[in-house]
Order: C-alpha cells, then structure tokens, then sequence
C-alpha cells in the first residue's frame, strides 16, 4: 500500500493542470510509427510490449517521460545481451497528450490493434483507459499511480502495490490508505516537532494539504498552515510566518514553479528548517538548475519514496541502471531521475515474468505474464525496489508496517541517502483514509 503522501500528492498534480488544460490528442511517437497486428509467437518471434506516457501533457515535456525512458534503456540492454532466449523485445511507446481521450486512444492502439503483451512503466496524467485495459486482461506492470486506477482493477500492477480488492471501486468501498511513516522518520530520526503545510486556495491543493496535516497531527507534530492565492501567490508572507513559528519541517501542496518560489522566499526571509520535503517526481538531478536562486533551502531539501536512490552506486543493480542511462545519454548531460529507476525496475519486473513463461518451452502470453504477477510473493527488482505486493485484502488495515526511502540534496554530491539502508527505515504506523 502506499503512501497518501505520494498517491495524493500525484492525484493534486493532475487536478491543478486539468482544471486548466484543453483535452489534447494523442501523438505517436516514433517507436509507435511502425505497425502490426501479430502477437508474440514461439520461433524467435519478438515480444511486443506497449508503453503509455503523458510526454506532451500540460505539466512539460519532461514531467512523465521518466519511467519510460528508464523502462527503455533496460529493454535495449536487454536485447543487446540476446533478448528473451533469443526473441527481441519490441517496444511500442504512445503519447497521450496528459488527456483522457488521448489515453483511450493510446489504449486501443497498443491494446487492440498492435496487441501487445502486456503495458510497461506508464505514467500517464488521465488512465481513462485503464478500465480497457482490465477487461482485456492485459497485464500492465509497474504503473505510476498518478490516480486510483492501480486500486480499482484487476490486472494492473503499479510500482508500488496495493492490498486493495481491486474489484471495480477504488480503494475499499470508494476510500484509499495510506501511512504515516515519513513524518514518523522525521520525528524521530531529526527531532522535528513543528510542521508547516503550504497550499494555493485552490480546492485539489487545499484538499491535499489537510491530509498531509492530518497525518502529522496523528504523528504528533504542532502543524502551521499557510494558504496563498493561487493566481497571485505571496511566498514571502508564508515564509516569513513558517520563521515566526519555528516550523522544523516543510510540505507543500503546490506545483514545481511553487516548490522553487516558496524556496526563494525562505532564502529571502532567512527560514532556515530542518526539512524541505519533496516526493518521488522531484528526486531528480535537475534539482540545482530548478533551485539555482535559493542555495539555502536547495540544500535542505529531503525527498522520500519506495525505491532505492539512484545515486546508491554501491548497489550492483543501481550500478547496471546508471551503466545504461549513461550510455543513453551518450554525454548530452539528460537529469537523472527517481522514476527512471522505478521504469527500469518495472522493465526488469516485465522480463522475470516472461522469463517465467518460456520456461520448459512456453510462450509469452497475456494470462502467463499475468498469473506470474499475480502471485502472492513480494517482488523487489533485485533490491530497487521496497519489497511489492497485492494482497487483494477484504478489510483495509488498521496499520501496517511499512518503509521508506530517503535522500537528501546536498550541492556537490547530489542526493545523499540518510537513515541507512531503506530496508531499515521501517515503522508501525497508523492506516488513514483519504478519497481519491
């Protein structure tokens, strides 16, 4: 189950850009370009798998594209290294322009016409397709849960699970859990005490704050709110009062070019705090550029997630990753990025399952993949990833269990990893609801 502050957080993205964007249409990108209506078939035929992303969505060209790219480079290493027993990988990649009507047509494309095995890595800002995608029984491995739908259907598998039913609603009868564990590691891993939350007066962004609020005052934290206009927003204001009150800890529930103003103004103001906290998205290598005016608060700020840090180059699997990013990159200096590994790692996740099925001389099939993801083993992509599940569980737990992953940005070095290993970042905390 994850985190409400990364569902959530994800799902306040796609209301603050939807409110204001135009429905878009899907663009065929140019892996797409090439058509067929085989499936995969014994005799070193490919194995074709789709690849949905939100590449041209209202957020930027660079806000979706991670897992895909990430998913991506492992595909191509792996063809280069022979494939599966032989049988080249095709990858089939489809924009859907952050839109709904582009994601269903994204869909039909790679679901129906180029019948691929299975989805890969998507991330995309509107899966109004996923329903589609579920009654064909096409297993999509390793989704971004930008909304509910990782929740809500059988046959979807996002990278980070869920003890859901799954059944058709989201959740358990239309509400979401998730846990406290990042303000507990704060707590008690930094001493911190007071909290501040900043939110536009904007009903997705409002909505976000108050559960991010809730959750530390279930935590225990004094909690300072700030709200500023979202159309004319006075960062400083809200800086100067996190000061006065002695805020130990910064979350948000604001846009990037929110995140880096409300950065400028604690620098301006002098707000010197313990944290700045950020979540997976933002765990990028682009962090000096996009904080370039506020050094000071750049180097408070603390990212949490449920994969391993892609700076962790001590770890054999992060080491095989960075190998082929760089080798894509080919030198042109491309950011780095948490959801690159996170695609790379539902690559991988992709490739054990098929590997799976052409064990004793079987195929790749739709049903194969999905029984073998279907299993009731945790999967944890060679230790990228925190250890996975889908439990379908009836009743949703009172608590749980549950890790973290944490980094810090420090000038020169990149993302530092703190606590120790993410395995060991471990706490019982309470399971809140929240609507999707």
């Amino acid at each position: 189950m994850r985190r409400p502050v990364r569902a959530a957080e994800a799902l306040l993205v796609a209301a603050l850009l939807i409110a204001s964007a135009a429905c878009g249409s899907r663009l065929p990108e140019s892996d797409f370009e090439r058509r067929g209506t085989a499936p995969a078939t014994p005799g070193g035929a490919p194995v074709r798998v789709g690849i949905i992303t939100s590449a041209t969505s209202p957020v930027g060209g660079a806000a979706f594209t991670g897992p895909r790219d990430g998913a991506k480079a492992y595909f191509d290493r792996l063809n280069a290294r022979g494939g599966l027993q032989g049988r080249r990988v095709e990858v089939r990649t489809c924009d859907d322009g952050g839109s709904g009507v582009g994601n269903n047509d994204c869909v039909r494309d790679l679901v129906e016409q180029d019948e691929v095995v299975a989805l890969v890595a998507t991330a995309s800002l509107d899966y109004a397709g996923a329903s589609r995608v579920s009654r064909a029984r096409v297993p999509d491995i390793g989704g971004q849960p930008i909304g509910p739908a990782y929740d809500t259907y059988p046959h979807l598998y996002g990278i980070y699970g869920s003890l859901a039913p799954r059944s058709g609603k989201p959740g358990w009868d239309g509400k979401l859990y998730g846990g406290t564990e990042v303000y507990r590691y704060f707590k008690r891993e930094q001493g911190a005490r007071t909290a501040a939350v900043v939110s536009y007066n904007q009903a997705a962004s409002a909505a976000y704050a108050r559960l991010v609020t809730r959750g530390l005052r279930a935590e225990g934290y004094q909690v300072v709110t700030e709200q500023v206009d979202f159309a004319l927003p006075n960062f400083r204001a809200a800086a100067a009062d996190m000061k006065e009150q002695g805020a130990d800890l910064v979350f948000d529930a604001l846009d990037a070019h929110g995140n880096a103003q409300l950065c400028e103004a604690m620098d301006d103001v002098g707000a010197e705090v313990t944290a700045k906290v950020t979540h997976v998205q933002n765990w990028t290598s682009a962090v000096g550029d996009d904080y370039k005016d506020a050094p000071r608060c750049r180097n408070a700020l603390w990212a949490t997630g449920s994969s391993r840090n892609y700076e962790d180059t001590g770890h054999p699997a992060v080491r095989e990753f960075r190998a082929a990013m760089d080798a894509v990159d080919a030198g042109k200096g491309k950011a780095l990025s948490q959801w690159q590994l996170e695609g790379w790692a539902a690559a991988m996740w992709f490739t054990d399952a098929a590997t799976s099925c052409l064990r004793g001389g079987g195929d790749v099939t739709r049903a194969c993949v999905d029984e073998f993801m279907n299993r009731n083993e945790p999967y944890s992509a060679r230790g990228l990833l925190l250890p996975v599940t889908f439990e379908a569980r009836a009743e949703p737990p009172g608590s749980r269990r549950t890790c973290v992953s944490v980094a810090r940005w420090r000038d020169g070095r990149g993302w530092v990893t703190q606590g120790g290993d993410m395995t060991d970042n471990c706490f019982d905390v309470p399971q809140l609801a929240y609507q999707p």
